[in-house]
């Protein structure tokens, strides 16, 4: 798959990880934003959340909301937790065993075995680790061979700072970024949002586009046709290598 804004153009691997620079940035949102855009292009796709904490038993939970939104059936988590915190925090508190790095290595693969894409969503940031031997979302990444990670940011002040830094993580242990995403754009941006959108898409990592704040309200129909706009985005899984008309960045980020 190819994603764009402004003429940029990124194949898509068949593993993408979604992580963003803090928590509550719109890593799900992202998350079922790429996987409607992938949908609508005749791909066929699997989500997989490593561990999802903070969602009592019987709630949809984030995978949940991507099954809403996006419509993708096979969303899949490694373990869950009740309590909203970091994963080993929560699962010390709860005496629950965590999932080792493994695990999440042979799920991803047994759903990549079965989908042109899977995509696996981090929990809170790069770092933060997902099981009791320090293994974050940045090892999985590396435990995936050709793999990529999008990076989900924040609109508003302190943004540039904290992208820079997941970046610079990124790099730091060659591990490929795919792109950046901002989980929720303003429906009436100032100058801070507009001076840091310029400034992130002028990366040598490219900005996919903007997520509409408030997107999660959508009804699923709605979310499904707006994603690939929203994303800038248009495939190749069928060899057109031509980008249609009508995609790319948007300029109007209202829903």
């Amino acid at each position: 798959m190819r994603a764009g804004v402004g003429g940029t153009r990124v194949r898509l691997p068949a593993v993408v990880l979604v992580t963003g620079t803090d928590t509550d940035v719109g890593k799900t949102l992202t998350t079922a934003a790429l996987a409607a855009a992938l949908q609508a292009d005749g791909a066929s796709v699997a989500v997989y959340k490593p561990v999802q904490t903070g969602v009592a038993a019987g709630d949809g939970g984030d995978m949940g909301e991507v099954r809403r939104l996006a419509g993708t059936r096979d969303c899949l988590e490694g373990a869950r937790l009740a309590l909203p915190m970091a994963p080993v925090a929560a699962a010390f508190r709860e005496s629950t065993t965590l999932p080792a790095l493994a695990v999440h290595v042979a799920t991803v693969q047994s759903l990549a075995a079965g989908h042109d894409h899977v995509l696996v969503e981090g929990a809170g940031g790069l770092l933060v680790e997902l099981d009791h031997d320090g293994n974050t979302i940045a090892d999985l990444a590396l435990a995936l061979p050709d793999s990529a990670v999008v990076v989900v940011c924040r609109s508003g002040l302190g943004t540039l700072n904290h992208t820079l830094l997941t970046l610079e993580a990124l790099g730091a242990r060659g591990l490929n970024a795919a792109g950046l995403v901002i989980g929720a754009w303003p429906h009436e941006p100032g100058a801070v949002e507009l001076d840091n959108e310029e400034f992130l898409s002028r990366l040598a990592v490219p900005l996919l586009g903007c997520l509409p704040e408030q997107a999660s309200l959508l009804p699923g129909q709605h979310f499904l046709a707006s994603a690939p706009e929203w994303l800038g985005i248009w495939a190749t899984l069928r060899g057109n290598e031509e980008r249609p008309a009508g995609l790319g960045r948007t300029t109007k980020r209202n829903i």
